[in-house]
């Protein structure tokens, strides 16, 4: 197992560290509702260095990310963020990620600790025609996510640079808690607001102690990956391995505002996911919020009034927030409308949910 940089000091912090995607991770420090409110009330701490970093760099670097990126990043300019997906050859997801565009000819792309060779082998494989330059930066970058409220303005304290006014998905490269060429953006996994910080492994716990010391006043407090799991499930963000994968397409899965069918953007397997869009899918990504009293569980059986098996919970879980229980799962297109009765089978027993919209209200 992988170990990030932080892990000594998350265990001096009281963190329960557990097996996550091939690395030791805090699940926990205080507690799962306790750091929940924490980052949508005010702000939190995540050590998100288990994250892949992959460069793509040269002439040919920008064909190489259009070519795998089912999103267009012809829109990009200098200082943006995208959020999009490597769809496969087969209809699915190889995996989904942020592009980071520098110029036409560096990307840096932030994929999901679990799938980095993988990717890299995927980015490989489609760049064996093309001939940009990759580098696999994952074991020498860490990453922190600073979210909540109250989050830019803590960290604008460590920094001369003004972030405040940093527009959602942008990026800047500064000075920061005297480390130079610190990546800062203004992204997240919690809808709480925030941004994610990008520095080499050396610089860690300088910068670690200086986000904590520079949130004290504000109430930061580390937070764990269970916490980031409900705060992502509450706003209905996809979480790879669950809601989406190798087999589920991105119009299944509701990320037709990340597949930009625009001229010019012949990315892998275009022809049948655009035929997708035209012609619909058999199954469909829904919102539920359950309504008898249970918890659904990735892998239960969605069913209809009669029983019939119409679909299956891929996330689910009690909203801290919200104090009920929310999920997510696949169901036939019929089933798909906001305000459709659906039942979710847990422990044999058929409990009511009803379809909603995300995020969750």
């Amino acid at each position: 197992m992988k170990t990030t940089i932080f892990k000594e000091k998350h265990e001096a912090m009281g963190g329960k560290m557990v097996p996550f995607a091939g690395f030791i991770m805090p699940v926990q420090f205080e507690g799962i509702n306790i750091e929940h409110q924490t980052v949508r009330e005010a702000v939190g701490v995540f050590d998100v260095s288990h994250m892949g970093e992959i460069w793509v760099e040269g002439p040919k670097a920008y064909e190489l990310v259009q070519r795998v990126s089912s999103n267009d990043i012809a829109v990009l300019d200098e200082g943006k963020v995208q959020y999009t997906c490597f769809p496969n050859d087969k209809g699915g997801i190889v995996d989904d990620f942020l592009v980071y565009h520098f110029s036409r000819e560096k990307y840096l792309l932030v994929v999901n600790a679990s799938n980095i060779d993988k990717d890299f082998n995927w980015l490989q494989e489609q760049n064996k025609s093309i001939g940009a330059t990759l580098r696999n930066a994952s074991d020498e970058t860490a990453q922190l996510a600073v979210q909540g409220p109250l989050a830019m303005k803590a960290m604008q304290k460590l920094t001369d640079e003004p972030i405040e006014d940093m527009t959602f998905y942008t990026y800047k490269v500064l000075e920061f808690a005297g480390v130079k060429d610190v990546l800062l953006s203004t992204t997240g996994y919690t809808g709480a607001g925030g941004c994610e910080i990008y520095f080499p492994n050396d610089a860690g716990l300088q910068i670690y102690e200086a986000v904590m010391e520079a949130g004290k006043e504000f109430g930061i407090k580390p937070i764990g990956l269970a916490a980031r799991d409900t705060l992502r499930l509450e706003m209905g963000f996809c979480l790879y391995g669950n809601d989406i994968d190798d087999t589920t397409s991105p119009i299944e899965a509701g990320l037709g505002w990340i597949t930009k069918f625009t001229e010019g953007n012949n990315f892998v397997n275009r022809e049948n996911i655009e035929k997708q869009k035209q012609e619909g899918v058999s199954r469909k990504l829904i919102g539920f919020e359950l309504l008898d009293k249970g918890i659904a569980r990735q892998h239960y059986p969605i069913v209809d009034a009669e029983g019939n098996n119409i679909g299956e919970v891929t996330s689910g879980t009690m909203s801290p927030s919200l104090k009920k229980a929310i999920g997510m799962g696949y169901v036939k297109p019929e089933f798909a409308k906001s305000g459709t009765e659906i039942f979710i089978e847990i422990r044999g027993k058929a409990n009511k949910a009803v379809v909603v919209k995300r995020p969750f209200k």
